[in-house]
């Protein structure tokens, strides 16, 4: 097995053997912002994975909305060599993941291809709602964990006291690493224990090649590039290949790791993690969590995979002007490669024409796929009002899944409407508990439990309806505490609910894209706010826009755009009367006209008004 030997202008062709007990394939995991990306830019600094003239801060974060929002969206792989003080060299491969809630299917998924993990605490917020989810779910994976304790620079640090509660969840206060990613400190012991604590991967090279798919993304020339993690066997460059769930066979175009940037190898060996460009076109072909063998002599089982990610958070993109629907069809295509959690279906709209229903793991991703929509391919799309999926059950007793308001059967057929719940862990400063509960309490929670994680810091357990935390809830959340809670759920299924569904309609005409279904208790309160913001919202016609918000044909709330009014009796100077009252009649004649026919143009900035609402 080869790995490249670092130089002075980047990494030389593939000339080092290491053997498999001499490789670690481990990922960093922690709660948002507590320093995994400045973390792994020493550990590639340290181990001579960059060049030192092109050093950037956060170098695993290339896209550019990761910078400017200063978080992780995409997982990302690289390796390193490492050779301790006069000992063999190790090859580490390291795979960066994202922090928040929403993109924890990316983190399940480098779970999977790792042996180990890097805990990441921050010393002066200590443990948070992320880093337990992430723990949780990596000793799930019996990997070996490394605790670190990262910014013990920071004046606000309090290392001794977030090393207690790591002690708390069953750590030895001796395997804890005290790390300043920024100044670089504790590096060398980060490193050492990674070689130390790690296992080497476990596979046998002389057998049948399994390759498990982590991740792809397209490329214009070589078409799907698949991230592996080979499991068994070895992948060779050119060889033919076949991907056991799809049934497509391909050659092995190219195969290289990563450095971080691409670069070609000539075969990737049991343990080993990097990517195969297999020249297959389209997504069916290439999934995330399907298995590469070698076409000549194929495995008889493929690796376990993935669960699929279920998305949670549903809203329509539509393109502003029409022609755009087949280039997002691609757009959407190619960033389904890239987004395994990403799922689309077309969908038609009387207001808005063709487009495609969306579903995102939640309000954050969903923002993410728009963004880079828009900046990667140069889109415009309007995006409608996003909303969870319910079930809806008839009074037939059939079950019909629905995530979007028009799906929903007609009233007369309607028994119940059924909503997912999760399970909310909230931890924050024991000062905060009572701002929580009522924050809680007001969005329809019920309490479950509440613990005690020191003499300073609290756990909360609320079950709530998805619904509820869907929009502004993380950021009321934020604002109760002064920025100390953090958050994270689990759905735990689906329950029924007293639901309604509000209609949003304009000059008379139903807007799908802006109906909701929502809490019969709040549905008046809802219906009026909505309509208010709209009249602020939508340009005055010529013609009179009555908006109006309706539960089952019902009217419950009414405003009217006055309609501009263009002065037709500006040409007369004088003369009769009749001739003035013969243009006004004349002028009102055509507004009637105008209002039966006129269509109302719903800017894009009132949908995202309607948000807020």
């Amino acid at each position: 097995m080869y790995c490249g030997i670092p130089t002075a202008y980047g990494v030389a062709a593939s000339t080092h053997f290491v053997n498999q007990e001499h490789i670690r394939n481990f990922c960093i995991i922690a709660h948002i912002d507590h320093g995994k990306s400045t973390l792994a830019d020493r550990l590639l600094e340290k181990t001579g994975a960059l060049d030192a003239r092109k050093v950037v801060e956060q170098a695993l974060d290339s896209m550019e909305l990761e910078r400017e929002r200063g978080i992780t969206i995409k997982a990302k792989a690289v390796r390193m060599l490492y050779a301790a003080d006069s000992g063999p060299a190790y090859e580490l491969n390291l795979i960066d993941t994202p922090g928040h809630v929403d993109f924890a299917y990316e983190v399940s998924r480098a779970l999977v291809a790792c042996e180990g993990a890097l805990l990441v605490v921050d010393a002066s917020q200590g443990i948070e709602a992320q880093t337990l989810t992430n723990l949780y779910q990596a000793l799930n994976h019996d990997l070996a964990i490394i605790p670190v304790i990262n910014k013990i620079d920071l004046p606000s640090a309090q290392p001794d006291m977030v090393a207690a509660e790591l002690e708390n969840l069953g750590f030895d206060p001796d395997e804890v690493i005290y790390t300043s990613a920024k100044t670089g400190i504790g590096t060398d012991e980060v490193l050492a224990a990674i070689v130390e604590r790690i296992a080497p991967p476990s596979g046998k090279e002389e057998t049948e090649t399994r390759a498990l798919i982590f991740d792809s993304h397209y490329d214009q020339h070589k078409g799907v590039v698949a991230y592996v993690r080979v499991v068994e066997g070895a992948v060779e460059a050119g060889g033919e290949i076949l991907l056991m769930q799809s049934g497509a066979r391909s050659e092995a175009m190219e195969i290289g790791t990563f450095r971080p940037h691409l670069v070609k190898e000539t075969r990737l060996a049991t343990g080993e993690v990097g990517y195969v460009a297999s020249g297959l076109k389209t997504l069916r072909e290439c999934q995330v969590g399907d298995t590469i063998t070698a076409a000549s002599a194929a495995a008889t089982q493929p690796l376990p995979g993935y669960q699929p990610a279920k998305p949670m958070v549903f809203a329509g993109f539509y393109p502003v002007e029409s022609e755009d629907y087949e280039p997002l069809r691609d757009a959407l295509d190619k960033l389904k490669l890239n987004d395994a959690a990403l799922t689309y279906v077309p969908e038609t709209s009387p207001a808005l024409g063709f487009g495609f229903r969306c579903g995102c793991l939640g309000l954050l991703h969903l923002d993410i796929v728009q963004q880079r929509l828009e900046r990667e391919y140069g889109l415009e799309i309007l995006t409608t009002l996003p909303n969870t999926e319910y079930r809806a059950v008839t009074t037939a007793g059939k079950s019909v899944d629905v995530d979007t308001p028009a799906q929903l059967p007609h009233p007369s057929e309607l028994d119940r409407i059924e909503e997912p719940w999760v399970d909310l862990n909230l931890i924050t400063p024991s000062g905060y508990i009572g701002a929580i509960m009522e924050l809680c309490e007001n969005r329809r929670g019920a309490f479950k439990e509440l613990e005690y994680l020191d003499e300073r810091r609290t756990i909360i357990k609320y079950e709530v309806p998805f619904a509820e935390i869907l929009t502004d809830f993380y950021d009321q959340l934020k604002t109760r505490t002064q920025g100390y809670a953090s958050m994270d759920y689990t759905v735990t299924g689906m329950r029924p609910g007293d639901l309604v569904k509000l209609e949003i309609l304009v000059n008379g005409q139903p807007v799908d894209a802006l109906s909701s279904i929502i809490p019969r208790e709040r549905s008046q309160q809802v219906g009026r706010a909505l309509v208010m913001e709209l009249r602020k919202q939508i340009p005055r016609q010529l013609f009179e826009v009555p908006l109006q918000a309706a539960i089952s044909g019902r009217i419950i709330s009414r405003e009217t755009i006055p309609a501009l009014r263009k002065n037709v009796l500006a040409k007369c100077y004088g003369g009769d009367v009749t001739r003035k009252r013969k243009l006004l009649e004349r002028q009102k004649e055509g507004k009637k006209r105008m209002k039966r026919v006129g269509q109302v143009e719903i800017p894009q900035e009132a949908f995202l008004a309607l948000l807020k609402v």
